[in-house]
């Protein structure tokens, strides 16, 4: 006689890895730009109008309520110093409570290398691997435009802010 055993097992239905969402903020100018990448390519970008602190927090909320985010890079400098310090904060806040990671890029990887307003007729500008400031006559049309993909986008892993303060 032959005797099999048979154990009950609760099969469980295989879970499909949640794809790698990533949010790409950039709030150096107005408007406010923000990106959301899967699997490394752009599938959403808003841009809203506005202070960043009366927007910033709004459209976090908005996206962090319908997206299951894996990291979150900013665009880190040069730009509005306001801007950058608190998405800075409010970042780091989300990497902290939520176990986000957080991490940087240059701004001038989203307007294609081109000078970016610091104040009045100042511009930040890139010679080489340094950032000056630069006095222009007219202004400079150089508008922000978030990447089709971020798998090229050059991040630091350091999401400290790059303040680039004119001397006072």
């Amino acid at each position: 006689m032959i005797w099999s055993r048979w154990r009950r097992f609760k099969v469980e239905p295989l879970q499909q890895a949640s794809p790698k969402i990533t949010l790409l903020l950039n709030t150096i100018a107005s408007p406010l730009q923000a990106g959301i990448y899967e699997e490394g390519r752009l599938i959403e970008e808003c841009s809203v109008e506005g202070k960043t602190s009366a927007v910033l927090l709004p459209l976090l909320d908005e996206l962090l309520s319908r997206y299951d985010i894996s990291r979150i890079v900013y665009a880190r400098g040069p730009g509005s110093y306001m801007s950058i310090k608190l998405t800075y904060i409010t970042l780091k806040t989300l990497e902290i409570v939520r176990n986000i990671p957080c991490y940087g890029c240059s701004a001038f990887l989203l307007n294609g290398g081109k000078p970016i307003k610091a104040m009045g007729n100042l511009y930040f500008i890139k010679e080489k691997e340094t950032i000056i400031t630069k006095k222009f006559e007219e202004p400079v049309d150089a508008e922000f435009a978030l990447p089709h993909t971020i798998d090229d986008l050059e991040l630091d892993e350091e999401s400290t802010p790059e303040y680039m303060l004119p001397a006072v």
